[in-house]
């Protein structure tokens, strides 16, 4: 699968969304510019959710799980209508499962060795994670020795005021949590962080 075609590379976070609450947050991210969605399995009704966020899903867009610890999990997620894989490790036989079922693949990583060995497994992007432990020198270090192009996704603690340094050190995307999303967040006010981040991302990379 293609990283590039999703834009901007931004992957919302939706932790402890309820499937009643999936259409309505849905709606509010994808109105507002992003592409990329992820209901972290760790959560009840993650999968419900994942359903009805896939159907929703434009052209260009795509919905999966995050904490996919298992094949069984990526599975399920497919079933689902998922086609997004996320995971807070590299395990090679769930990042491979995902790709061979054509998901996009971005496992997490938090060092080299890490993320040579996802690469290997068949990644597609890498889940810098946790962010905060990493840090800006640590993912700077990273991208001087893994292969060229490889998309960097930082994910933990990431802000709108925090993209620009990031991208400077080599991050090509991002995952946005809890700075974006919260179970019982108003629509309105999740369309605002949305709106955010997405005109924090374009006024970063210009």
């Amino acid at each position: 699968m293609n990283v590039e075609q999703f834009s901007p590379p931004l992957v919302a976070i939706l932790r402890g969304l309820s499937p009643q609450d999936a259409a309505a947050a849905g709606a509010a991210l994808f109105g507002a510019g992003f592409r990329l969605l992820e209901v972290p399995l760790n959560r009840p009704g993650a999968l419900e959710s994942i359903a009805i966020l896939a159907g929703m899903a434009s052209a260009g867009a795509i919905v999966g799980g995050g904490t996919m610890l298992s094949v069984a999990d990526v599975e399920a997620v497919h079933a689902a209508g998922g086609r997004l894989m996320v995971a807070p490790n590299a395990n090679p036989a769930v990042i491979a499962r995902g790709a061979e079922l054509g998901m996009l693949c971005a496992p997490g990583v938090a060092t080299p060795t890490e993320g040579f060995a996802a690469l290997a497994a068949g990644a597609h992007a890498l889940k810098i994670f946790p962010a905060e432990m990493v840090g800006v020198a640590g993912l700077k270090a990273m991208k001087t020795v893994l292969p060229a192009g490889t998309p960097l996704w930082p994910v933990g603690g990431v802000t709108p005021g925090s993209l620009g340094t990031w991208l400077a050190a080599g991050a090509t995307g991002f995952g946005i949590g809890g700075n974006l999303y919260t179970p019982g967040i108003d629509n309105d006010e999740l369309a605002r962080r949305a709106v955010e981040y997405i005109d924090a991302f374009h006024a970063a990379v210009a």
